[in-house]
């Protein structure tokens, strides 16, 4: 059986675990936090980054982007992505847009725990990335029921995993009342199974990170 070293907040591990439950693959969650002493991260991936797949041989593959496609192609069944080219490219356009907002997420959330050391220059920067991000993935869904074509697809969860994250991990940011169509949208996509079983929520980072 596969295995998923993930994170509870986590929204790139998020999305390799709704793609392997749209998908119905089995496979065992293993959850922690990367950083804290005794994690097994760093032994499946030298980077020591989630999420990390643990194939049945017991070799492993990391970078939620990778293991989505390797997915994709070892368990065609339930394809995620569109076979018309236009569609698959808006589908990894849209993809590479959320993970970059979470990456500004991120970057805000560890710039902050430095507490009287922290940038305020570098933490404004990444919340631009951030609105100026979700500003136009509310442009690019507009009103539609998915992101990307008439199906649910890698779009959804890769859009749906980062408005997640901004739930958990920067709440101060009310886009749902600036982009109440993009809000509608998630709130479509939270009633399925998938989204539903894996909520994101935070987790307590015991050891110094910054």
């Amino acid at each position: 059986m596969l295995r998923l070293i993930s994170a509870t907040p986590s929204p790139y591990a998020r999305k390799v675990r709704i793609a392997l439950i749209e998908k119905n693959i089995p496979f065992e969650l293993i959850t922690e936090v990367p950083w804290n002493q005794g994690a097994i991260t760093e032994q499946h991936n030298p980077l020591a980054k989630l999420p990390v797949l643990i194939l049945e041989d017991g070799s492993s593959i990391f970078d939620s982007r990778f293991i989505l496609e390797y997915l994709e192609l070892i368990y065609p069944q339930t394809p995620l992505l569109f076979s018309d080219v236009p569609e698959r490219l808006m589908a990894k356009k849209l993809e590479v847009l959320a993970d970059g907002i979470c990456d500004a997420v991120v970057l805000v959330f560890f710039e902050r725990m430095r507490g009287d050391n922290a940038s305020a220059e570098w933490t404004a920067r990444q919340v631009h990335k951030v609105e100026a991000g979700v500003c136009e993935l509310a442009r690019l869904i507009e009103q539609s029921q998915y992101a990307v074509g008439d199906k649910f697809g890698l779009a959804d969860i890769a859009v749906g995993s980062a408005l997640g994250y901004l739930k958990v991990r920067y709440k101060e940011f009310d886009w749902q009342s600036l982009y109440p169509a993009l809000a509608n949208y998630l709130t479509s996509l939270e009633q399925r199974p998938s989204f539903q079983q894996t909520q994101p929520y935070p987790q307590a980072i015991s050891d110094k990170v910054v």
